[in-house]
């Protein structure tokens, strides 16, 4: 007598029509980018720059988990939406952020192995570049602020940066989850 069960397809029909959500696939890399963004902002308002650039660091880990999945023009409208949020001159994260995008590119080209260890130092050259050519545009604009100000962010930003990369993995693996397709 066959057995009955209670509820659904049997195992070895539950994998079949899985696949990754495209919709999730496509989008999920840039709305952690555009929150990660604006968080900063939220969480601490200070007169000097402590918090690390999130949104910055989370388009690095993109790119460097996922090389193909953010095109090189990306860094144009991330870093316009950066712009918006986070209190530097218009136009800054733009130009910062597009010339990280054709760094990352080029190193990706050029250096066919990659772990852990040369990634991080390439992460850490990008984000203190970052962060000094921001003070440099903000002293154009104006503000003469030393460069010892921006020593906590730095430290900050290239010690947590790890840590946004782990996130961006869990994201990842999170975005490639396969939903169950109905029909």
């Amino acid at each position: 007598m066959p057995r009955l069960t209670s509820g659904g397809p049997p195992p070895s029909r539950r994998r079949i029509n899985r696949a990754p959500s495209p919709v999730l696939a496509h989008t999920l890399p840039w709305l952690t980018i555009l929150l990660g963004s604006m968080i900063p902002g939220w969480l601490l308002i200070a007169s000097a720059p402590v918090m690390p650039p999130l949104g910055f660091l989370l388009f690095i880990a993109w790119r460097q988990l996922r090389p193909g999945l953010l095109p090189i023009w990306s860094a144009l409208p991330l870093g316009l939406f950066d712009d918006l949020f986070s209190g530097q001159p218009f136009g800054a994260a733009v130009l910062l952020w597009s010339l990280a995008a054709i760094a990352l590119e080029f190193v990706e080209a050029r250096v066919p192995w990659r772990n852990f260890l040369t990634e991080w130092l390439l992460a850490i050259g990008l984000i203190v570049s970052y962060i000094v050519l921001c003070l440099g545009l903000n002293n154009l604009a104006g503000a003469g602020a030393p460069v010892r100000i921006i020593l906590p962010q730095i430290v900050i930003s290239v010690l947590s940066y790890p840590l946004v990369g782990r996130f961006v993995a869990v994201m990842d693996r999170l975005r490639l989850t396969p939903i169950t397709v109905l029909r």
